[in-house]
């Protein structure tokens, strides 16, 4: 988690500063899809002010309203995240350059336009260096769509998809804004806005997905299944492991619940020993599994 935020922190920097300079290069040189480009800083800085708020009120101690704590709070403000990408970012990207197609306006100077794309490229691209080394300390051996897939923590990959988004359409924008001097053919620059626009609906879209399974309540992955299950089958008092559940409250939290067929001749007392030392074994061996519930059944 710390170095997600340090990876949230280092994007908020990088995009409250080239927002700003982007509206302002936009205004100057009559540039829809420099607008458009500041419309997407300005939308990264805020998710990232709702990643860090997720994060905090996630931490916050379990109460009689919230007996297993605020986990999900991060998922939450996650999928909202993703949800602002699409409505702002893309949608007003893609508005933009429809509007600019439609009426080309005459281009202006390109100078101002180059330098704050050159700088924005070193920033947004700096910030995307600091987010892919914290994801790739967490991904261990997985590839990296699997990583993604698999990650209980979307603040990583969140701000990854970003940075990696804010890359590629700063690229777009200087080959658009060039052909469009270069042709003289003002319509590239809407052109611009709205294939910016197109990308970050795509983006969102995989975030959305993401965000909302997790959201929704993902379980633990499938080895971690089969060894829960051979530790409690093992167990002498077990006769089997009848059902396992199991759901991510948070990216450091997780809440299990096994049914169990215990050996008919044992006492109340052995299967409550058996429960506890069950309890115990797992605890050991995935310590992200906080809670634990063991409901004894019948074949």
């Amino acid at each position: 988690m710390a170095s997600s935020k340090k990876s949230i922190y280092s994007a908020l920097g990088a995009n409250l500063l080239i927002a700003l300079t982007k509206f302002i290069a936009g205004y100057i040189s009559n540039s829809a899809s420099m607008i458009a480009e500041g419309i997407h800083s300005l939308v990264d800085t805020t998710n990232q002010l709702l990643l860090l708020l997720g994060i905090r009120r996630s931490k916050r101690a379990p109460d009689a309203a919230h007996p297993f704590g605020y986990g999900k709070e991060l998922y939450f403000w996650s999928f909202i995240v993703s949800i602002l990408i699409f409505g702002l970012g893309g949608g007003i990207s893609i508005y933009q350059g429809i509007i600019h197609m439609a009426n080309p306006e005459p281009l202006g100077d390109p100078t101002i336009s180059y330098l704050v794309l050159a700088i924005s490229v070193l920033f947004e691209g700096a910030s995307l260096v600091v987010a892919a080394k914290a994801f790739n300390f967490t991904r261990g051996e997985m590839g990296w769509w699997e990583a993604v897939v698999k990650s209980k923590d979307p603040s990583t990959f969140l701000v990854l998809f970003e940075d990696a988004a804010a890359v590629t359409g700063l690229l777009i924008v200087a080959s658009c804004i060039f052909l469009a001097h270069k042709l003289n053919l003002p319509i590239l620059d809407g052109l611009a806005s709205l294939l910016v626009g197109l990308l970050l609906v795509v983006v969102s879209a995989l975030l959305a997905r993401e965000s909302r399974s997790l959201l929704m309540g993902e379980g633990i992955a499938p080895e971690t299944k089969n060894s829960i299950v051979h530790i409690a089958g093992q167990h002498t008092s077990v006769e089997q492991v009848k059902q396992i559940l199991s759901t991510y409250q948070s990216p450091d939290e997780v809440i299990l619940m096994l049914i169990l067929v215990f050996r008919e001749q044992l006492t109340t007392a052995q299967i409550n020993t058996a429960i506890d030392e069950i309890r115990e074994r797992i605890r050991e061996q995935f310590p992200l599994v906080k809670f634990i519930i063991i409901q004894p059944a019948t074949l």
